[in-house]
């Protein structure tokens, strides 16, 4: 494959921090890119080659039961939608959630209530990462 302006290239992205599809914006010379643009995020920044950077660990918090470990923010979102047997539904700050709901927040896409608490707050993982949402007012 010809690399060039304009192609899909993977490339680490630290704004999404996952390797992503990327847009070439610049070549440095005719074997190695300069700039690319994420087709996730839109940001713009230096070509990271995906095979030498670490992935990126998040600290989250878990059951009484388990230490705490650190897995990456995919990694989670992945793991709770696969357990969670909810049916989708639109966020607003009014609803009342628990653990294991899935929403769909217009900003953040899906996600799921990893855990209430202070009676109005939710943390809820998304697939990029980590919020704390109102919910219940």
């Amino acid at each position: 494959m010809t690399l060039s302006a304009g192609k899909e290239v993977i490339s680490y992205c630290n704004k999404c921090k996952q390797n992503l599809a990327h847009i070439i914006m610049v070549m440095k010379d005719v074997n190695t890119i300069g700039k690319v643009e994420c087709k996730t995020c839109g940001a713009k920044h230096v070509y990271k080659d995906p095979s030498k950077v670490k992935a990126t660990k998040v600290k989250t918090a878990s059951t009484r039961k388990r230490a705490r470990t650190e897995q990456s923010v995919s990694d989670l979102w992945l793991e709770a939608l696969n357990k969670s047997t909810s049916k989708s539904q639109d966020y607003s700050i009014k609803t009342e959630y628990v653990k294991g709901d899935i929403i769909e927040h217009k900003t953040f896409g899906p996600g799921i209530i990893d855990r209430t608490f202070d009676s109005n707050k939710i943390e809820v993982i998304f697939r990029h990462e980590i919020k704390i949402l109102i919910h219940n007012i």
